[in-house]
């Protein structure tokens, strides 16, 4: 899994930050990506990546302020032109199907593939047979929307070693004893699937928090998670702001991802008051905690691989 920050800025975009958007990659999972928002020209930031529209399985909205939704008409008339053919669910608070729809009947914007918008309520709003994704309303100017994505126990490891051992040939069989199935062996001896798997392993859990003051919903819902993605518009200085535009600091999204026990913290969607040079103090003001905090930045990509974030390299 991996997540890549196509905009990390808030209100508008500026020189240094496009407007909210997060994808979480699943290619190898699932051969798709999920996204989270979908601020002003979104699709123009995709350009800048290796992402192909036709590959967006599903698309989160926290809430419907303009910078996180105002990409949303173009990027999916753009899926049709670009020859997606796979449906595509939307999830989002309610206003968001009458606005998707307004606005794509008002521009003629005809798209050729199935289009679901869910309109949720607090709860789990996704499963099947790999994940489940749950969401909770925040504290903003306006209904928004937390989302944490959970990945269920993963198959555990087959030991060829031991296969060999017994005899097991290679082909089916292996598979079989790999998803929890005991096999017969030609000669009738039984193989069971224990003494030939590892443990199962843990999947990964990310909450990624739309716009919000701090708030017991975001503890609640990033409790435990291996990552969390939380707002930091403002920070220690301009903190009386935050609390009067239902925001946070970079310290409130810290102390949320302490109060869960959370292992690792990434900070977006940063007010385009502070350059550059002011991101380094905001990095001091969280210095002192026992976890990794990172600010992203507009095509910051991180990779999340057994038990370990590891933020990739720019080219």
């Amino acid at each position: 899994m991996q997540l890549l920050f196509l905009g990390t800025g808030a209100g508008m975009p500026s020189k240094q930050r496009n407007t909210t958007a997060t994808v979480l990659k699943l290619l190898d999972e699932r051969g798709t990506f999920w996204m989270f928002d979908c601020g002003e020209a979104t699709q123009h930031q995709i350009l800048h990546t290796t992402l192909k529209p036709r590959k967006l399985e599903k698309l989160f909205i926290t809430h419907l302020h303009g910078d996180h939704i105002y990409g949303l008409p173009g990027l999916l008339g753009s899926r049709s032109f670009l020859g997606g053919d796979e449906p595509l669910t939307i999830y989002g608070p309610v206003g968001i199907k009458a606005w998707i729809e307004l606005t794509l009947a008002t521009s003629k914007t005809h798209i050729k593939y199935e289009l679901n918008i869910i309109e949720i309520e607090e709860g789990t709003i996704f499963e099947d047979d790999q994940f489940i994704v749950e969401a909770k309303l925040l504290e903003h100017v306006i209904p928004c929307f937390g989302y944490k994505v959970m990945q269920k126990p993963l198959p555990p490891e087959l030991l060829i070693e031991k296969t060999d051992a017994f005899g097991v040939p290679r082909g089916p069989l292996l598979r079989q004893l790999k998803e929890g199935h005991d096999v017969e062996l030609a000669d009738g001896r039984i193989v069971k699937s224990f003494e030939v798997t590892g443990k199962p392993k843990e999947g990964f859990q990310v909450t990624i928090l739309g716009d919000t003051k701090f708030c017991k919903n975001s503890i609640l819902l990033s409790k435990g998670s291996d990552i969390v993605v939380h707002e930091g518009t403002f920070d220690l200085e301009t903190a009386e702001l935050a609390g009067l535009y239902g925001h946070s600091t970079i310290v409130d999204a810290a102390n949320v991802c302490k109060e869960a026990d959370a292992k690792h913290l990434i900070v977006n969607h940063i007010s385009a008051r502070f350059m550059p040079s002011d991101i380094k103090e905001m990095i001091t003001q969280v210095a002192h905690y026992d976890f990794p905090i990172y600010i992203a930045h507009d095509f910051t990509e991180y990779d999340w691989a057994n038990g370990q974030l590891r933020k990739i390299p720019s080219e």
